[in-house]
């Protein structure tokens, strides 16, 4: 038995409160000073035993030295695990909706939109084979457009692998790939009709026969009101599955944020409140274990919450400044290879020649957009504004993909990438005005040669510049997006968890062994 000065006083509390678990009346006549109106009945049964209960426990006298360390330490222990809780609860979160977002929901959506691109230029293709036909000065480019039309057709059929595999939980995305997947193989057959009807007739460039360019008219039609808006219908649903994830975690981390930060401090509160009883009631400066888990607990506690706020940062990274500019960029490059095929439309189809127009404007508004534009004024507006957004980069005077991308400028070289889409996709603006000059003219293998030839000045070279300078700048924000949730998931992966449970139970063990050589004196 110890007979230390500590526990003789102790002792000396307890017989004055009456003993640690000695039994207090339950009844008898009210006590001195109560103000129930003589004669009143005490209550008796449940309600009774509950309310003595609480005037027992909430009287000074029963907090006893031990039963006080006992309760702090419960306290303690509560809040250690509640503080583990919490940050299981909001880092595990994170981790999961990264996930969903980094390697799920934007993946998908960026390859549904590389579909978008892959059937666009499949189409683009299948146009420039009639428009070359069988004039032997376009032997060698009939060859490598035909290489490209395969090249596009393997890549269109291996994202629309990876889609269906992607959306076997979404059923708006299943209907969509499926449409695409039995819609395609009717494309695909109606072109090589149109390509072998053209084969037949032999048809000099820019004429082809009524049969082939009804062939592929009709492939057209379906790639562009089934196909595409299929195709876009995938891209779409999954940039709303990152929207609507990326808004929860957001606003899961800041609440996370603040409910790590109450539960930590209360953790560290009753601590603190566990050390100063020991410290007064038993004249002891310090206890070693407890100081330990004290310190211990602040360390966790600014290590989660730097965490949460790490997390918060990586993740605005990766979906507002990286991803937001790598679906935007996927999306204008897919747009621009549809405009490219207008022009080929527009070449080999004079009946439809001012739907084809329509149409590229269209394509070419989406890129960069001007309020109340028309094909005839376009490029001078276009011109006016790369010329004024030259003068000074913050003043981006129009809309559009490319709008949307220069108002979003975060990483090092992608505004130089981006200066380079702009400046690009603004001359082959001017060279796609001399083709159609041309075309008016009654040039139409001039025309032809401008549309189709890869040398500098002619329009597939410039076009080639402008994907090149697109896919520049989807290469440093995708950069940017891999590093960030690199990141995340090196900060939250299971070497964290199993870090943070060893740093837990070692929180609880230390307590524990703290407090136990106090109440042992009491045996």
């Amino acid at each position: 038995m110890t007979t230390s000065t500590a526990g003789r006083s102790a002792t000396s509390e307890e017989a004055a409160a009456g003993g640690d678990d000695g039994p207090e009346p339950t009844g008898g006549p009210q006590p001195a000073g109560s103000t129930a109106p003589a004669g009143a009945r005490v209550p008796t049964g449940s309600l009774a035993r509950l309310a003595q209960g609480l005037r027992t426990v909430g009287s000074r006298s029963y907090w006893t030295t031990p039963r006080l360390v006992r309760g702090l330490t419960a306290l303690s222990l509560a809040a250690l695990i509640g503080l583990g809780a919490t940050a299981t609860a909001v880092l595990g979160g994170a981790r999961d909706g990264t996930d969903t977002i980094g390697h799920q929901a934007a993946p998908q959506a960026t390859r549904a939109a590389d579909l978008y691109f892959a059937l666009s230029d499949m189409d683009a293709q299948a146009a420039n084979l009639l428009l070359v036909g069988d004039d032997p000065d376009y032997a060698t480019l009939r060859k490598q457009t035909l290489d490209t039309y395969e090249q596009r057709r393997n890549q269109a059929d291996d994202d629309l692998q990876k889609a269906a595999q992607s959306a076997a939980d979404d059923p708006a995305g299943q209907r969509a790939v499926q449409l695409v997947l039995g819609r395609l193989g009717s494309y695909e057959a109606l072109v090589a009709r149109s390509q072998l009807l053209e084969e037949q007739a032999k048809a000099p460039a820019g004429q082809p026969s009524p049969a082939a360019l009804d062939a592929y008219r009709q492939a057209s039609d379906l790639l562009r009101n089934q196909l595409l808006p299929a195709a876009d219908q995938v891209t779409a649903a999954n940039e709303a599955t990152v929207d609507q994830v990326y808004g929860q975690q957001r606003d899961a981390l800041g609440t996370g944020w603040w409910w790590l930060f109450v539960v930590g401090l209360l953790a560290l509160a009753a601590l603190v409140g566990l050390q100063r009883v020991l410290a007064v009631r038993y004249h002891r400066v310090i206890n070693p274990a407890l100081a330990g888990v004290t310190l211990l607990t602040g360390v966790a506690l600014v290590t989660g919450l730097a965490l949460v706020g790490r997390t918060s940062d990586h993740l605005v990274t990766a979906k507002s400044d990286a991803y937001d500019s790598v679906i935007t960029l996927s999306r204008a490059r897919a747009v621009a290879y549809d405009m490219n095929a207008d022009e080929s439309r527009y070449l080999i189809d004079p009946g439809r020649a001012a739907v084809w127009e329509q149409a590229y404007l269209e394509q070419s508004e989406a890129i960069v957009h001007f309020d109340g534009a028309t094909l005839g004024t376009y490029n001078t507006r276009l011109q006016t504004a790369v010329d004024g957004h030259r003068q000074n980069r913050s003043n981006v005077p129009f809309g559009g993909y490319l709008g949307n991308e220069l108002h979003n400028i975060t990483f090092t070289g992608e505004q130089d990438a981006a200066e380079r889409v702009l400046g690009a996709f603004q001359e082959y603006q001017v060279i796609d005005h001399r083709m159609r000059d041309l075309r008016a003219a009654g040039q139409l293998k001039d025309a032809i040669t401008l549309n189709t030839g890869l040398a500098k000045g002619q329009s597939n070279y410039q076009f080639g510049q402008l994907s090149s300078a697109m896919q520049e700048t989807i290469d440093v924000n995708q950069k940017a997006m891999d590093s960030a949730l690199a990141a995340t998931d090196g900060d939250l992966d299971g070497s964290t968890a199993a870090l943070g449970g060893i740093v837990l139970a070692a929180a609880l063990v230390l307590t524990a062994l703290g407090v136990r050589p106090r109440l042992r004196e009491y045996r």
